[in-house]
């Protein structure tokens, strides 16, 4: 499964020679945290359907993972003719349009490109099919680029399900188990990770990680994410509030406890102002508050290298925290949420000046949410919402009614 032998390979037109082994390659989409969700969704697959995967790695991907499996590579070599889908036979077109079962394997090409990220006409909508999956089966090299967490749909598949029982017995530790095998931070990730904790998180004695994503900032006034984000951690009991009556603490009725709170933000104002708060008033418990944030980027940037090292600090950092507040609908939230396998209080998310109560709930289960799940049964009477009534574990997310997550004990 791990070893990577494409010189074995040779293409010819849009054939493939016979190879002993099947091939999935991940193609990458939007930001860092679409990748590595879907990322890990492609690797479950190629697990599931016994193939090799080797992700596409443009000069923005190098130098933030280590390699995950041993004396090998799973980049994709750039010389390799599987780097471009231009002229590729797509599943759109090939599957769905001429209704493959097992009996047309002859027909099928030996490429196959299949494009899982969201579009409004959801071309992709029966991938979770059993027979759709008998004829990709019969594929050599499929090419994936999906920037969502598909995860939920493979546990639609019939097929799947017994390995997929097997392998989780904790439906809601997918992600948790699939990302820490997978995404481990380079060496330059992992010393900024470790400097940042040491200098400020290892010596509190709870961590609290806020994770603040604006979505739309130039509708979105600074002070109504502000009040949303107070609202949510003080009614909470994440944060404490500041003792207005006794503005300068009593050493004897202090607990002396130090929290750090961790706030990532590509703005640095949230920070600011938590920073500012909790210096000019002591708070009613007593407690200490101490407010880092690694790093403010202002926007989000691709293309970019150090963009991405940075955000996967960030990430990796937010796993190391006790309590989590994330962002709804933000897949960075969810690699944070994923990888310690906590539960976080989704953040509402807001567009414009407004207030919402409740400013948060607590999540389901620390599993990412695939935002866009299929909307239509395998045989094609008639379309559902969602499965989340068909199939154990999984239910609609808190923070997207249109998406569907894995949930435990429920």
């Amino acid at each position: 499964m791990t070893k990577v032998m494409m010189s074995n390979s040779s293409k010819t037109g849009n054939h493939v020679s016979a190879t002993m082994c099947k091939y999935v390659i991940w193609s990458p989409a939007n930001g860092l945290g679409n990748r590595m969700i879907s990322i890990a969704s492609t690797f479950l697959y190629a697990v599931l359907t016994e193939r090799v995967l080797l992700v596409r790695f443009e000069p923005d991907m190098h130098g933030l993972f280590c390699e995950p499996f041993q004396e090998s590579t799973w980049v994709l070599p750039m010389d390799s003719p599987f780097w471009k889908n231009e002229n590729l036979e797509t599943y759109e077109s090939v599957v769905l349009a001429r209704n493959l079962t097992l009996d047309d394997q002859l027909s099928l090409p030996s490429v196959l490109f299949i494009d899982l990220q969201y579009r409004p006409e959801d071309p992709e909508r029966f991938f979770h099919c059993g027979h759709n999956q008998e004829a990709l089966n019969k594929v050599d090299v499929l090419i994936i680029q999906s920037d969502q967490y598909f995860v939920p749909s493979l546990f639609m598949i019939q097929s799947f399900s017994l390995d997929l029982n097997k392998m989780f017995p904790e439906k809601d530790a997918v992600f948790h188990h699939v990302g820490r095998y997978l995404f481990h931070p380079s060496n330059e990730a992992w010393g900024q990770i470790t400097r940042f904790y040491d200098a400020y998180l290892a010596k509190a004695n709870e961590r609290i990680g806020l994770q603040v994503r604006v979505f739309n900032p130039a509708s979105t006034p600074q002070q109504a994410v502000m009040n949303l984000l107070l609202s949510c951690a003080i009614e909470n009991k994440i944060l404490p509030e500041i003792d207005t009556r006794n503005p300068v603490s009593n050493a004897k009725n202090t607990n002396h406890t130090l929290k750090a709170v961790l706030v990532t933000s590509l703005y640095p104002e949230y920070a600011e102002n938590l920073r500012t708060m909790y210096l000019r008033g002591a708070t009613i418990t007593g407690e200490v508050i101490g407010v880092y944030q690694p790093s403010h980027e202002q926007e989000q940037k691709f293309n970019d290298n150090v963009h991405n090292i940075k955000a996967l600090v960030d990430m990796y950092l937010l796993s190391l925290c006790d309590v989590l507040v994330t962002t709804s609908v933000s897949t960075f939230g969810y690699v944070a949420h994923g990888f310690r396998g906590l539960k976080p209080w989704l953040l509402y998310r807001l567009t414009s000046d407004e207030t919402h109560s409740p400013a948060c709930v607590r999540d389901l289960s620390p599993e990412p949410c695939y935002h866009f799940a299929p909307q239509h049964q395998c045989n094609g009477l008639k379309p559902e919402q969602h499965f989340g009534t068909s199939f154990p574990h999984i239910f609609e997310c808190k923070d997207f009614n249109r998406g569907v997550k894995l949930v435990d004990g429920v």
